[in-house]
């Protein structure tokens, strides 16, 4: 009973990843996509100083640790910002919920290239269900409003998305397991996510400063504003705290579970919020990539870990 709260929590940080698919569908269709990326971190990131101040918890990074924080950053606010926010320009909520389920399959992919996990028969057999999965999401998506042209180029963008999400989990891997020089302990997952978008936001400042020259400097409408601020308070700020405090408490196999949970959440919350079209092609493309996800990762020694830094709702 000690956990229950921790349980009620991280349920709570799925349904807020399942509808940060929405709100990143109104943001991206309201406002330039790194001006809308630099406005959330700037929310996002005093969030996050602010919480390890008052929390106790404040720290400040050494020289070393700034050199793998900034490459960090690169990947999970800049790289992954960009094709998150192309991307939901183009694609459902719904879609764009599933698609990203990809990321653990890249991340074990990626394992067997730079830490030398083995490849063994079981990621094969999940890469095979997931391709299958997001097959029928490209040819048989209820969301036949939008065009297939559009879908299918929104959905490769934000399995982009997923790709450089899962290069950012493999240095986080590292970070996490061996210091750096200088150091006597390696970063947690919570310091790093706070250092790595003030790294992050620190690279998306002149990209930010070149769109706005080049385009104008555009500001968002109310929708675009309450969007906004709930990518950057719930879905990036309360909702990777608590996943963290899942992680040291209940362990981070446990706390991955809620995650699976994350794309009927974006499902639904396209339905309700963005009149978005539901049906069985939806449910067959998410039991095949995460059935695909949860085959892949039974014989990955990285699968316990690689949800420390998940993005499952950016």
């Amino acid at each position: 009973m000690s956990n229950v709260f921790v349980h009620i929590k991280l349920f709570l940080v799925a349904v807020i990843w399942g509808l940060g698919w929405p709100a990143g569908r109104v943001v991206a269709n309201d406002i330039l996509p790194f001006t809308a990326s630099w406005i959330r971190y700037v929310i996002a990131t005093l969030s996050f100083l602010l919480f390890l101040r008052i929390s106790g918890q404040w720290m400040f990074p050494n020289r070393a640790e700034w050199g793998r924080i900034f490459l960090i950053g690169f990947f999970s606010t800049c790289v992954y910002q960009a094709f998150f926010m192309f991307g939901m320009q183009f694609t459902a909520a719904g879609d764009a919920s599933l698609m990203i389920t990809f990321n653990p399959l890249f991340t074990a992919i990626l394992a067997v290239i730079f830490l030398s996990e083995k490849l063994h028969l079981n990621l094969v057999v999940g890469l095979m269900m997931g391709f299958a999965g997001v097959a029928i999401l490209f040819y048989y998506s209820p969301n036949v409003d939008i065009p297939l042209a559009d879908r299918i180029l929104g959905n490769l963008l934000i399995a982009g998305a997923a790709l450089s999400w899962a290069c950012n989990t493999i240095l986080m891997k590292k970070a996490m397991t061996s210091p750096a020089e200088a150091s006597e302990k390696p970063l947690n997952p919570l310091e790093l996510t706070v250092w790595s978008s003030v790294a992050g936001l620190i690279i998306l400042t002149p990209i930010f400063a070149v769109e706005a020259t080049v385009k104008g400097l555009s500001m968002p409408s109310t929708d675009g504003w309450i969007g906004l601020v709930f990518l950057a308070l719930f879905s990036t700020v309360i909702a990777y705290v608590w996943f963290a405090d899942g992680i040291v408490k209940i362990g981070a196999s446990m706390s991955a579970l809620y995650v699976y949970l994350v794309p009927p959440f974006g499902i639904i919350g396209g339905y309700l919020l963005l009149q978005e079209s539901l049906g069985l092609s939806l449910i067959a493309a998410f039991i095949l990539i995460t059935g695909g996800v949860i085959v892949a990762q039974k014989k990955n020694s990285l699968a316990s870990n690689h949800h420390e830094s998940s993005p499952a709702g950016m």
